[in-house]
């Protein structure tokens, strides 16, 4: 089966959660799967291009004017037409693939790049799949998400097909499949012995104290030297770890800082560190909150706080949604905030203990092979999906029955581990 993934570098969870896909596809060899990755808005036009860049800019620099590209892009048909802009580079990569299944891992995907797959390949020659790892509905969740047409919709979790269904997906074609992530976070857990040769060995930190790990996009947005102030200020003495994605001025700033205050226990790790492990390793991650790290940490078992600096894009809004109705992660709305939530934590370490069991509960008893077995239970032949074939999606069902699309659906409230959004 050719499978060709459309994804796109607007963050970085899409390119995450396709390459993950990908590895797990390779990791079924007997399944026969040959998989393709393509990222259509930024090789098919200039505009869609300018819109990543334009998205990638904002994060870094003023996530609060996300409000207003998010809401453009809701009710501008320019990713619901037919044909999208840039057709003709997009024919020649579908004539050359020859994809039997498309799955898009993006909101702005799911719509013009479907529908002319289908005038390219035929209708009924190509399925078309959305995984949407967001991980509740409301403001924030984007309508692009829907196409009807789409023979599957996999949701990351039940939020995530509620909202599907709200939009017009039909609930027999919304699924659950859980988490999407690398391979690394699946790993067997280490032991008390492991986790501590790793933490001495790696890191040069000791593993008997708390581990703080300031986390950045794969794009290098992030607030590590405003966070490494305020600890400094308020003589919070704690390990850090910090990852700055692939931006060297990113790195260069930290590094910086570093030179700058010599007694400061941090370590500035290089973006292929095996992430999952250093999540099963550290005591607490600050990490904007976004769908991929906060999916990450919930299957690492990483207490989670948000880091809100900035404002919350409305994607990110939806997140905060989530965790605050699971209790799996609190909020930081500023540097001084942080510093006050580790000397708590660090003398109380009952409470990002409680937010460990209450990430166990959250996470959906999925794992990415299910999803892989989904598409390798599409039947691509001639003549539409045949259900009978995806023994996966019976457990799903069994496991999380359909929602029906009605109005009155609404999600569990909030609790008081995490504060609501300002």
């Amino acid at each position: 089966m050719r499978v060709l993934i459309l994804t796109s570098s607007t963050g970085g969870g899409h390119n995450m959660r396709a390459r993950a896909f990908q590895e797990w596809a390779q990791a079924e060899p007997f399944l026969g799967f040959s998989v393709q990755l393509h990222r259509p808005l930024e090789k098919s036009h200039p505009i869609y291009a300018f819109g990543v860049w334009l998205y990638n800019r904002i994060q870094r620099t003023a996530p609060f004017l996300h409000h207003a590209y998010f809401n453009f892009l809701e009710v501008v048909p320019i990713v619901r037409t037919r044909k999208p802009l840039g057709a003709a580079r997009y024919r020649k990569v579908l004539e050359t693939l020859q994809p039997d299944v498309l799955i898009s891992v993006h909101d702005s995907l799911n719509h013009a790049f479907f529908e002319h797959a289908r005038e390219v390949l035929g209708r009924n020659r190509v399925k078309c799949v959305t995984y949407c790892g967001e991980l509740s509905g409301g403001y924030g969740f984007s309508r692009h998400w829907v196409n009807p047409s789409t023979d599957l919709f996999v949701g990351a979790v039940p939020e995530t097909c509620q909202a599907a269904v709200r939009c017009g997906m039909a609930p027999e074609r919304a699924q659950v499949g859980g988490f999407l992530l690398r391979r690394s976070f699946y790993d067997p857990t280490e032991d008390a012995a492991g986790r501590a040769a790793f933490i001495s060995e790696k890191l040069r930190l000791d593993p008997n104290e708390f581990i703080l790990l300031l986390s950045a996009s794969s794009r290098g947005a992030h607030n590590h030297v405003r966070f490494l102030e305020a600890l400094r200020r308020h003589g919070v003495d704690v390990q850090v770890v910090l990852l700055c994605g692939k931006s060297p001025i990113a790195e260069s700033e930290v590094s910086e800082w570093a030179k700058a205050n010599p007694s400061a226990r941090v370590r500035l790790l290089p973006h292929n560190t095996n992430v999952g492990q250093l999540m099963r390793s550290v005591s607490a991650i600050v990490a904007r909150p976004g769908t991929g790290t906060t999916s990450e940490a919930i299957v690492s078992g990483c207490p989670l706080l948000l880091n809100s600096l900035g404002g919350i894009m409305p994607q990110e809004r939806i997140t905060v949604k989530f965790c605050r109705d699971h209790g799996v992660a609190q909020l930081v709305r500023s540097p001084e905030e942080l510093a006050g939530i580790v000397t708590e934590w660090r003398k109380r370490p009952e409470l990002p203990a409680a937010i460990r069991r209450a990430m166990q509960r959250a996470c959906p008893p999925f794992h990415p092979s299910d999803i892989v077995k989904m598409i390798a239970g599409l039947d691509v032949r001639a003549g539409g999906t045949s259900e009978a074939r995806i023994p996966v999606l019976e457990a799903a069902r069994a496991a999380h029955p359909v929602v029906p699309a009605a109005p009155g659906i609404s999600l569990p409230q909030p609790r008081p581990v995490v504060d609501s959004v300002s």
